[in-house]
């Protein structure tokens, strides 16, 4: 389903460690929007809505609706941290066309 680079591992890790109120999970959703036509959002949460599936990555529970299910299927999601930027980047196999700031796509 979704691949999480130990860089991503340790981010999120860390941001579920110290989020205020506790979280126990990481969702990943698609909206439209973007240079692309759709963009990820990543997202912290108590826990998984009836219709979520819901697995784990690393010891992380991820959460996906059924919406972004297909659109996220395969994506590897990465976390940089440099001088020039920083935030988490997404590499997806099914997108036909991606921004260069690697945040959005379309299909």
């Amino acid at each position: 389903m979704i691949q999480l680079t130990p860089s991503a591992v340790k981010a999120i890790s860390r941001f579920i460690k110290y989020s205020d109120p506790p979280v126990s999970a990481c969702r990943v959703t698609v909206t439209d929007g973007g240079c692309s036509g759709f963009q990820y959002q990543l997202r912290l949460e108590a826990g998984p809505a009836a219709d979520d599936q819901l697995f784990e990555v690393a010891g992380i529970r991820m959460l996906v609706d059924p919406l972004s299910r297909p659109m996220v299927d395969g994506v590897t999601v990465d976390f940089v941290d440099r001088m020039t930027e920083s935030g988490f980047k997404f590499s997806n196999p099914n997108a036909k066309a991606a921004c260069g700031c690697g945040k959005s796509f379309s299909i």
